[in-house]
């Protein structure tokens, strides 16, 4: 099922993307855990980048998600900043960046309305709130926003192209976009020419496979538990691929090094 899955991502932008939003919907109409706030591959501080990341014992387990968020949000300060996330799930990063780093207010996109009505269920933060968007068609008025920020989202959307342009257009002038997401090492040079041809400033283009490497073997157990528990046995295979858990083909891609994990900070 899992192989057939990915051969379908790969026909056309429109199919990728309705599938990607059909993965999503059913994850959280099937999987409602309110314990279950963060999808992304984490971060672990391999080079003692991140300084000493006070988190409350409330967010302590999931420390390695959250650091990849600070690490994607620490390209600039976010204080009394209006933010964007595109792609924001089920709300744990946001809600993080809301409690943590004191930005004015930040607004979650997410393309699953499933996704939406669970982070609003989860978070209620004054600075914080979530709507329905496309990620290629952001729904808001152009310089609306200090900084955008998008992390382990893009390789849903259909056009790579015209979400940056979209991000380009909605930042104010002298605004921040933080990007970072995987590529397998065919699909490089592409991104490289859609962030080339953009009207971005590159501030800056960092490698972090080992970090979230690391990080998926600290998570490994937790994950695997998980989905032992929760997944009925002929969707196991497909849940570990989404997960990158240890043994899977997308875990070991990063390790033979097939697949990159990157992040690149843009100003306009």
């Amino acid at each position: 099922m899992e192989k057939f899955f990915l051969f379908l991502l790969r026909l056309s932008p429109k199919i990728k993307r309705t599938l990607w939003r059909w993965w999503y919907q059913n994850l959280v109409k099937s999987y409602p855990q309110f314990n279950w706030q963060f999808m992304n591959y984490g971060f672990c501080d391999l080079n003692s980048e991140l300084g000493n990341l006070n988190l409350s014992q409330e967010d302590e387990p999931n420390r390695y998600f959250i650091q990849l968020y600070y690490y994607l949000a620490r390209a600039t300060d976010l204080e009394d900043k209006i933010v964007l996330e595109v792609g924001s799930g089920r709300g744990g990063g946001a809600a993080y960046i809301a409690d943590y780093l004191n930005p004015q207010k930040i607004i979650g996109i997410d393309f699953s309305q499933e996704n939406i009505k669970l982070a609003r269920q989860t978070y209620e933060q004054t600075n914080l709130s979530f709507q329905l968007g496309d990620a290629e068609a952001l729904p808001f008025n152009s310089d609306s926003f200090d900084v955008v920020l998008n992390l382990e989202s893009s390789h849903c959307y259909g056009s790579m192209t015209k979400f940056v342009q979209e991000v380009y257009r909605v930042l104010k002038p002298g605004g921040i976009f933080s990007w970072a997401d995987f590529r397998s090492v065919e699909e490089l040079e592409s991104l490289k020419q859609i962030f080339k041809q953009s009207k971005f400033e590159l501030i800056q283009n960092t490698n972090i496979t080992p970090q979230v490497v690391k990080a998926l073997l600290l998570v490994n157990q937790r994950k695997q538990h998980f989905i032992d528990r929760y997944v009925p046995g002929f969707l196991k295979t497909a849940f570990e691929e989404f997960a990158a858990v240890e043994d899977s083909e997308m875990y070991q891609s990063f390790r033979t090094g097939k697949n990159v994990y990157l992040n690149y900070v843009f100003r306009k």
